[in-house]
């Protein structure tokens, strides 16, 4: 086998690969256009199962977060672990923080849970406590699976017509650079594989990042009646003398540190003002020098 007949090969198994993506970019690209060209013809009837059909061929990623208010973080994170798990989905991630500044602490879990039951499974977990927040959205990546498809088979074809030239050739450098297409192309291969296996699980499996909170964590509800604001005055006033507690206790320390200092310095200065106050008594006086005074008139005389 001629190297000419290799390089020929390769160019072809890179052409079918780069054709496929173009085909399926193509595809995509009508499969997008078309339902605008229906919609401005406006004479062509929607078929039901057609439709439910392309929905289920949608390929979608479902993320979002929640935050609910509970009495115990800790028991409703184990609740919510198992609903999930009860769902068919499993826990990612579960972070627990101790119970602080006289609040039930709180929880943070990752949820992975099943797309077609996302909907009864957010339901159940709203029955864990007071919904503070909650946000879903989605991302429609169906071209890019669609591609990544295409474009894995279109490798996997590749790589099957070089191992079979790989089986037949003779010559050492045909082998050589028929080894090293094989290698370069499975490498690609297996990263567009792991890719389609990222997607797999996204869409699948829907992203939920949920917070347990506290009554002492949770958003505070804004007054709208004379007594839930009453009683949002008398919490803030509460929450102030708490605050001016805390504060003072703060301070004393300080300030006992601070009069002791203040004693300590005042002593030693008394102390030093006495002393020079006794030898200042102490120390006998000078005697004044005589005054000489003259007489300009006795001495004319």
């Amino acid at each position: 086998m001629s190297t000419a007949v290799v390089v020929a090969t390769l160019a072809l198994a890179g052409c079918s690969v780069g054709g496929a993506s173009s085909q399926g970019d193509a595809d995509a690209g009508y499969s997008q256009s078309q339902p605008a060209e229906e919609s401005a013809a406006g004479d062509s009837a929607v078929d039901d199962s057609a439709a439910g059909a392309l929905e289920s061929a949608r390929e979608v990623i479902t993320t979002g977060y929640a935050t609910i208010t509970v009495e115990s973080p800790a028991d409703a994170a184990s609740d919510a672990a198992r609903i999930v798990e009860t769902a068919g989905g499993r826990v990612d991630a579960r972070t627990e923080y101790a119970p602080t500044d006289g609040d039930a602490g709180s929880a943070s879990l990752t949820l992975r849970v099943p797309s077609a039951k996302l909907n009864a499974t957010i339901e159940t977990l709203k029955e864990l406590g007071e919904v503070e927040e909650i946000s879903l959205s989605t991302e429609d990546v169906t071209t890019e699976v669609q591609d990544l498809d295409a474009r894995i088979t279109a490798l996997r074809s590749s790589v099957n017509r070089l191992t079979d030239l790989l089986a037949t050739a003779k010559d050492t450098k045909v082998l050589i650079e028929l080894e090293t297409a094989i290698t370069e192309r499975q490498g690609d291969l297996e990263s567009m594989e792991a890719q389609q296996r990222y997607y797999a699980d996204q869409v699948s499996m829907a992203t939920i990042d949920l917070r347990l909170v506290s009554e002492a964590d949770a958003p505070v509800d804004t007054p709208n009646t004379f007594v839930s604001g009453l009683g949002t005055g008398w919490d803030s006033f509460v929450a102030f003398i708490s605050g001016l507690l805390v504060v003072v206790g703060v301070l004393i320390p300080w300030v006992i540190f601070v009069g002791v200092l203040a004693l300590v310095l005042w002593f030693f200065i008394r102390r030093a003002i006495r002393r020079s106050s006794a030898r200042s008594a102490t120390v006998p006086a000078t005697p004044a020098a005589p005054v000489v005074t003259t007489d300009r008139n006795v001495d004319a005389q």
